[in-house]
């Protein structure tokens, strides 16, 4: 298990009491020794696949020992104990957490706080965090996604299917399939042969054209191999390869590895999917609030 960065902040302080200069990225090897880090875990990302979950634990264990005095970055990319951080240390603490630096002068004014103003409700709650504040955001907005999803979801299914065929349009077009809505509305929805409801443009050009199966069903009614088969027999009838399979339910595990044997590409998107991807291509959503996450141009700094 992946320690949390307050449980990380004793342990790296301890490793710089020798008082040398130490490279960041050397303390977080040093750290996942500390800790029995596995290579698996080492490669753990947050859920923005950006950034590495233990070397971020540590480097936010870092700033709050730094911002409280502790250690210091003597210069770019390396740290060092300072006198407050030895006596510390000189101390036999079983551990640091966010509620002991905040008896530093330097801790409180970093967090524009009094130490007097911190009720014991918030001294509680704040000495059991263990996701650091770039974590916390993360998981904040994937829980505002997963429910403005599951919302989507519930209009889409309350909705005609004309409403749903002309969704997915537009979705497509967003994507970049189909030239425009006005080219792709123009043939969706109205073969209905041999369970293709239509077809779109791959590109802008036309060079070549995806066929669509769109399914408005009920979430638990899954989507099955046998439909699958069939989308799979109207493609070969039409000399098509490749093709889309949407729906607002789920697919079964038969459903999902039945792949042609053949050059054809079939594509399955559920009802997750599609809520997620109307949400990346701004369909059916608008923009409420928008937060930029900024770092330190280290090479803007360099004479």
């Amino acid at each position: 298990m992946i320690p949390d960065f307050q449980t990380i902040m004793l342990p790296l302080l301890r490793q710089l009491k020798d008082g040398k200069e130490y490279k960041l990225d050397v303390i977080v090897d040093l750290m996942a020794n500390e800790f029995n880090i596995t290579d698996e875990q080492r490669k753990e990302l947050l859920p923005s696949g950006q950034t590495f979950v233990f070397g971020s634990r540590v480097g936010w264990a870092r700033t709050y020992l730094k911002k409280s005095g502790l250690i210091d970055t003597p210069k770019r990319g390396y740290l060092k104990i300072t006198e407050t951080g030895l006596n510390v240390l000189k101390q036999n603490l079983s551990e640091i957490n966010i509620t002991y630096l905040k008896q530093f002068t330097a801790f409180q004014e970093w967090q524009n706080i009094k130490k007097e103003e911190s009720e014991p409700e918030t001294i509680q709650s704040e000495s059991i965090i263990i996701q650091t504040p770039e974590e916390l955001l993360e998981t904040s907005y994937q829980s505002i996604r997963k429910d403005l999803a599951q919302e989507i979801l519930e209009k889409i299914l309350n909705l005609s299917p004309a409403f749903f065929e002309r969704l997915v349009v537009e979705l497509l077009v967003k994507m970049g399939y189909g030239g425009s809505i006005q080219e792709a509305g123009s043939v969706i929805g109205k073969s209905g042969d041999e369970g293709i409801d239509g077809t779109i443009k791959e590109d802008k050009l036309g060079l070549d054209v995806i066929y669509i199966q769109a399914k408005r069903w009920q979430i638990g009614n899954v989507v099955g191999r046998p439909e699958i088969h069939k989308f799979i027999g109207a493609l070969v009838g039409q000399g098509a390869k490749k093709g889309i399979f949407i729906t607002t339910s789920s697919f079964t595990k038969d459903a999902i590895g039945f792949i042609p044997k053949s050059e054809m590409k079939i594509v399955l998107i559920d009802g997750i999917q599609l809520s997620q991807l109307m949400i990346d291509y701004n369909v059916g959503v608008t923009l409420q609030h928008q937060y930029e996450i900024k770092r330190i141009d280290n090479d803007y700094f360099e004479e």
